[in-house]
């Protein structure tokens, strides 16, 4: 089973649908929605079954230009 995660993305200012269209293009999204607050973008993401979480993130996403921080939160169970 894959694990799924949803990851905050802060882009650096003006680059946000720069940085959309990147990740877009990759498709290793499932979702991704542009937000308010803190944060400029939501993405939901599924990591590979025996895939580490952290070294797909960073080797899949965050060498974009254009991200400047972000925020992953894990999940354990659906209800």
């Amino acid at each position: 089973m894959s694990t799924c995660v949803f990851i905050q993305i802060r882009c650096k200012p003006g680059t946000t649908y720069s940085v959309a269209d990147k990740i877009a293009l990759r498709e290793i999204h499932s979702e991704l929605y542009s937000t308010s607050g803190d944060y400029d973008l939501l993405m939901k993401l599924y990591v590979p079954k025996g895939e580490d979480v952290g070294v797909f993130i960073n080797d899949n996403l965050l060498d974009i230009e254009g991200i400047e921080r972000s925020l992953t939160t894990m999940t354990f169970k659906v209800f």
